[in-house]
This record gives C-alpha cells, sequence and structure tokens, in this order.
C-alpha cells in the first residue's frame, strides 16, 4: 500500500508541475501494471501466511490517523497564518518545453532508449528471478 501512495503523490507532483500526461502514465502504468505484477509475484511466492510476532496495540489505529490529522492541521495552519507563498515553493521553469505526448516519445526514443530497455530487462528478470526461486522452494517442500 506504500509503494501505491508514493506512486500516487509522484503522479500529484507531476501535474503540479503542468505534466498531466506523465501523471496519468504513473498512475496507469506504475500504479495499475506494476503492482500487479508485484502481487501476482507475492502470490506465486505463497507469502500468505500470518506473522507470529506481529501485536497490535489498543487503539493503535485511532492514536496514528489522529496524530497525523493534527499534524497536517498544524501545517496548514501555519501555512495559511504566515502567508505561504506558492510561487517560492513550486517556481515555473525558465526552459518550459511543452508536455505533449509526441516530445515525449520522441525523447525516450532517442536519447532515452537505452535506460528504457534496461529498466526493462531488469523487470523480466526479477520476476524470472522470482518464480524460479518460488517454484524450487515449493519443489524442495514438497519432497521432506
Amino acid at each position: 500500500m506504500g509503494l501505491v501512495l508514493t506512486l500516487t503523490s509522484l503522479a500529484i507532483v507531476y501535474i503540479t508541475l503542468n505534466a498531466t500526461f506523465v501523471a496519468m502514465v504513473q498512475m496507469l502504468v506504475y500504479a495499475g501494471a506494476v503492482m500487479t505484477l508485484f502481487l501476482f509475484v507475492i502470490m506465486m511466492i505463497g507469502v500468505d501466511k500470518p506473522e507470529q510476532s506481529r501485536k497490535e496495540i489498543k487503539g493503535q489505529t485511532f492514536l496514528i490517523s489522529g496524530t497525523l490529522i493534527l499534524l497536517v492541521s498544524i501545517i496548514v495552519y501555519i501555512g495559511l497564518e504566515n502567508g505561504l507563498n506558492w510561487d517560492l515553493l513550486f517556481p515555473e521553469s525558465e526552459n518550459v518545453i511543452e508536455g505533449t505526448p509526441s516530445l515525449l516519445a520522441s525523447s525516450m526514443f532517442t536519447s532515452w532508449v537505452f535506460p528504457f530497455e534496461v529498466i526493462s530487462i531488469l523487470l523480466i528478470v526479477a520476476t524470472t528471478s522470482a518464480l524460479a526461486l518460488a517454484y524450487e522452494f515449493k519443489k524442495s517442500e514438497s519432497n521432506d
């Protein structure tokens, strides 16, 4: 769940930078497809056994959510009280390139094609390795 929250936050950062296409691709590809891939690999490994050492404190969910709400409220209050200048936090870039999909595609497949392919191969190798490890683990369990 933390990974989905991180990827969603990154998409929000892209939206604040007026890169809506990149934000939508971030949400669709990473938060959708990659999380589905990770869940598939976790299901193949079989990590569905409950943890024995996990202890819950009574009211821990209420305490954590209340603390987070209080911290966010304090930050918003301080920002509004001091007249927070959003232009200082998100300054305009001087060399803004229009974020059209055609410019993004031409940039990705001309100057960034090697890193793009390396990342795709890395994802395939990681998935194949996880499946191979899970298969050998289940095979050795059935022999015992």
